[in-house]
């Protein structure tokens, strides 16, 4: 798949993935960004449409929701690598606007080479699950975020996993006194994480 096994070789290869059909509408290929031999990745599900158009993850609404969270559990968002599980973003067009839909089985199993080299080529220490696609894209099978949510997860690989929601699933909480809980809970989640190092 790649030649020479860095993370910069192993983007460049990803914008030319035709492994599934999400290629044919999305603008680009989003792939992760961070350094390689950060301690911690998180994977996101997919990129949305401001990472779409800008190439890079997690830079929308649920990405700056992400940032003040990390900052609050005393996490530098430069020194983690920050992925997705699919890199296409997949959407229904409505009018002028593209509206998020939820990848399925076949775009998971599409990007899952590509988020396996990132893993190998990063080496994180323990990697963050946001949500439960991307959960099943590591975990290799669907999973219920309510059973498995805050616990730090021994992998066969000798990584740690700590699973927990996606952050975009906080601005859809329409009571502001419900988000603040359900955000306090995501704080403690990475803090969680952090301290699993």
């Amino acid at each position: 798949m790649v030649r020479e096994e860095t993370l910069k070789a192993a983007a460049q290869a990803a914008r030319s993935c035709r492994n599934c059909d999400l290629w044919r509408n999305a603008t680009q290929t989003v792939f992760g960004e961070g350094p390689e031999g950060a301690a911690m990745m998180l994977v996101g599900e997919q990129p949305g449409d401001q990472e779409d158009a800008q190439g890079r993850p997690f830079v929308g609404p649920a990405g700056k929701l992400l940032d003040r969270a990390l900052a609050e559990a005393g996490i530098e968002r430069k020194t983690i690598y920050v992925t997705n599980a699919v890199k296409h973003f997949k959407f229904a067009p409505r009018g002028k606007r593209r509206i998020h839909q939820k990848p399925g089985t076949v775009e998971i199993v599409a990007c899952h080479p590509w988020l396996e080299m990132e893993i190998r080529l990063v080496r994180p220490r323990i990697i963050v699950a946001m949500g439960t696609t991307a959960a099943r894209a590591v975990l290799g099978r669907p999973v219920t975020i309510a059973r498995l949510r805050g616990k730090i997860m021994a992998l066969d690989d000798g990584r740690s996993l700590l699973v927990t929601i996606h952050p975009s699933a906080l601005l859809r909480i329409a009571e502001a006194e419900d988000r603040a809980i359900a955000y306090a809970a995501f704080v403690a989640d990475l803090k969680a994480a952090k301290l699993g190092l």
